[in-house]
């Protein structure tokens, strides 16, 4: 049995069909710019225009950069201190004590790499050693002191770790004066160390006892001290 379905005519375009006319598109055109409720202000980015002075102008309220401190001042860092204090310990006998009031690390570390650097052409890298000595010296020293002085001691730590280092110098000389010197003339440089040793030495002590309280009841105490700290680095220039 069959079912018929209603299948809806198929009209094809004709002669008498009309054509729908087809008109030219406008080309496009981005909408207007909304107005900006932003409070950042609108910054120019032609060279030509821009500020040589740049936005860090006095104008505006911030420093320019050439009101800025030197960079080895921001450091830390004062040549000029750092030459005054190293003058004052060539001359063993007449000591600048006042130069040395406030303490600094940029002398010592500058010390460190010269002893270093002579120990490294004498063929010895002795970096971590010679670091090493200095911390443990520096604490050595600055317990010994305490301990004699007892309440009145006044000495800190980094004042000591910076009188270590700059009476370190004598043992720098020493390590450069020894590429000089043969190997095999062993006299010759154990007496050039004791030399250099008691140079430090007596440096350092004055030190000390200058710039603590209650220091000069207790010079010979430091000046032992202060013999052993300096033998430990002659030793490394020695052998």
């Amino acid at each position: 049995m069959t079912k018929d379905f209603a299948v809806p005519p198929v009209v094809f375009p004709g002669a008498n069909n009309v054509q729908q006319r087809r008109f030219p598109r406008s080309p496009f055109q981005p909408p207007p710019p909304r107005p900006s409720s932003s409070a950042i202000p609108f910054m120019s980015f032609d060279i030509g225009s821009a500020d040589p002075a740049g936005p860090f102008n006095n104008r505006g309220g911030s420093s320019s950069f050439e009101d800025e401190e030197p960079l080895l001042d921001e450091l830390g860092i004062h040549p000029e201190q750092i030459w005054s204090k190293t003058r004052s310990i060539l001359n063993p006998f007449r000591i600048n004590q006042t130069v040395h009031r406030d303490s600094d690390l940029s002398g010592p570390i500058f010390l460190y790499l010269a002893l270093c650097l002579f120990q490294l052409l004498a063929g010895k890298i002795q970096f971590g050693v010679i670091l090493g000595w200095i911390v443990v010296s520096s604490i050595f020293l600055y317990a010994v002191f305490n301990m004699l002085a007892g309440r009145s001691g006044n000495l800190n730590l980094h004042t000591c770790t910076s009188l270590v280092g700059y009476c370190l110098l004598p043992v720098v000389v020493l390590s450069a004066a020894s590429l000089f010197v043969p190997q095999g003339a062993r006299v010759v440089r154990f007496v050039a160390a004791g030399v250099f040793v008691l140079w430090a030495t007596r440096a350092c002590a004055c030190l000390v006892v200058s710039l603590a309280d209650g220091g000069g009841e207790h010079r010979g105490l430091v000046s032992y001290a202060c013999f052993l700290i300096y033998c430990l680095f002659s030793l490394l220039v020695v052998f």
